[in-house]
């Protein structure tokens, strides 16, 4: 009886947590954004700071990013963020951005190595900028390199109105090709 009890207390925050009202959802998701943006920002701002101005960085700029990545658990949850994380499509990106914000605080902090930080901040931003593309059915790097889509994509992105980018996306959910009108 008391392993039951204790089952409900232990997820009663978790429970709480992912029943928040659609509004405080996007408050929550735009304020921790915001905070990561800023650390981000901070971060470039410190990296001119004598001596420790790139260790500085790489911490503000590597706390931001997890900001920035953690705010999307305000719109999802946090059991789903981390089913949608570890799905197929992106789990090399994951793992990749989880890595690059392991070495880049290592560097920084037990390395001692700002050349090492500075390369890990760079790789850093560009998994996340994969991870984040991972999330747009079209904008998926196996997707468009591996299965030879190129072509669908950049025909695309030619499009001159929003209506017809919006066609051409009808034309991809439907399985159809990618055609501009």
């Amino acid at each position: 009886m008391d392993e039951e009890l204790e089952s409900v207390i232990m997820r009663a925050p978790v429970v709480e947590a992912t029943s928040l009202s659609s509004g405080t959802r996007i408050k929550g998701f735009i304020a921790c954004f915001a905070a990561g943006i800023l650390c981000s920002l901070l971060g470039t701002l410190l990296l001119w700071v004598p001596r420790k101005g790139l260790y500085l960085f790489a911490v503000f700029y590597t706390f931001g990013n997890i900001a920035s990545l953690g705010s999307t658990v305000f719109l999802m949850g946090p059991m789903k963020q981390l089913k949608r994380m570890v799905e197929p499509t992106r789990l090399i990106a994951t793992i990749m951005v989880l890595l690059c914000i392991a070495l880049t605080l290592c560097s920084a902090f037990w390395w001692h190595n700002r050349g090492l930080a500075l390369i890990f901040c760079i790789l850093q931003s560009l998994a996340l900028t994969w991870y984040s593309l991972s999330y747009i059915p079209f904008a998926r790097f196996e997707e468009i390199f591996l299965k030879g889509r190129c072509e669908e994509v950049f025909c695309c992105m030619s499009c001159i109105t929003y209506g017809q980018f919006c066609k051409a996306l009808e034309g991809m959910v439907d399985g159809s090709s990618w055609t501009v009108l």
